[in-house]
């Protein structure tokens, strides 16, 4: 048996872009078995879609070094200038659009656009951008993002923006460090919320968790985070946040990250699936049935070995049946929770 899914965050676009443009593509469609998605494997294993996220990675500076250092500095990678971050959202969009257009995936605005996808055995995107780097204070490119498909979008990645400021890569501390949202972050939320744009929380500091939450009218999200109570991450959640969450019925999709899923906060593929089953078990705890999902992160962070790409989603899928959850609660989790949260707020 085969449960399709639906994953709350994948850096596939970035990934792609930073391919030879001739062979962006091929890369997606036909596959090289680099990588963690492209549609032969994604199509294998069932997913029937995600967030694709448009972001703008640190200049003159290696990402995983960023992400795999053993030492997690504590400072933050320096701000973006607009101009560069819309740049390379420009052109991860671009691979998503000329995707669109070759019959690999459809881009979906709403809820029913998933479903028609699904109906066609298309793959599902939802234009994401993590990080609003690309956002300038007067909000013009907002407009044409979402004009573009633009439907979510995670106000920081892990540094400061106009808008707000990300956590640090750090391992036993809480996320609450540095400031809360600017005049210009809250903003934007009012205008996303007008706009049906879902907010996403992964990687906001606390300050700007709460801030979010006092101005939002929507349900709180993070596509890709864990439970800090497991691994005490910066990036992961304490009780009172997952709290909020549950309180306005939003969701927290799984994060494989290793880094984000051990209690040692060690970037390792020796990690095991049981692990992210304690992280599911705490989640359903902490929000109930209708408050978990997937959120994978693959093609931006190191994954478990038993997991490896997007191939061994099922495996996790299984591994919640053999603890006891029953089909209908895993269905939930792997699609029908996200399908609910973006028909709430995406219509």
């Amino acid at each position: 048996m085969t449960i399709p899914f639906f994953d709350g965050h994948n850096d596939t676009l970035l990934r792609l872009l930073e391919a030879p443009i001739a062979e962006q593509d091929k890369l997606f469609i036909e596959g090289n078995g680099t990588g963690h998605i492209d549609l032969p494997r994604a199509k294998a294993a069932g997913m029937a879609g995600g967030f694709f996220a448009m972001f703008p990675p640190p200049l003159k500076s290696n990402l995983a070094t960023v992400a795999n250092s053993p030492g997690l500095s504590p400072n933050l990678p320096p701000e973006l200038a607009v101009t560069d971050a819309l740049a390379s959202t420009n052109g991860m969009a671009s691979v998503m659009f000329r995707l669109e257009r070759a019959g690999a995936l459809a881009v979906c605005r709403t809820a029913a656009e998933i479903r028609a996808a699904m109906e066609k055995d298309a793959l599902a995107a939802i234009f994401h951008i993590e990080g609003a780097e690309a956002i300038d204070t007067d909000f013009r490119s907002l407009d044409v993002l979402y004009a573009a498909g633009l439907r979510s979008i995670g106000i920081s990645w892990s540094r400061a923006n106009a808008f707000g400021t990300g956590v640090p890569f750090r391992h036993n501390v809480d996320p609450d460090i540095g400031p809360g949202l600017s005049d210009a972050g809250k903003e934007l939320v009012r205008r996303c919320n007008a706009m049906g744009v879902m907010i996403d929380l992964s990687h906001l500091n606390a300050a700007g968790f709460r801030d979010v939450a006092a101005v939002s009218s929507h349900p709180l999200v993070a596509t890709h985070s864990n439970v800090h109570a497991i691994c005490p991450h910066a990036r992961n959640l304490v009780d009172w946040q997952l709290a909020a969450i549950r309180e306005t019925g939003g969701i927290v999709g799984l994060n494989f990250a290793t880094g984000f899923l051990r209690p040692d906060g060690k970037f390792t593929t020796d990690t095991d699936i049981e692990l992210m089953v304690r992280h599911v078990d705490a989640l359903v705890k902490a929000l109930g049935e209708d408050g978990v999902a997937l959120g994978s992160d693959f093609d931006g962070a190191q994954m478990p070995a038993p997991i490896a790409d997007v191939t061994g989603v099922p495996k996790l899928l299984q591994a919640l049946l053999d603890k006891g959850y029953g089909e209908q609660l895993v269905t939930k989790i792997a699609l029908g929770n996200w399908l609910r949260m973006v028909e709430t707020v995406m219509g």
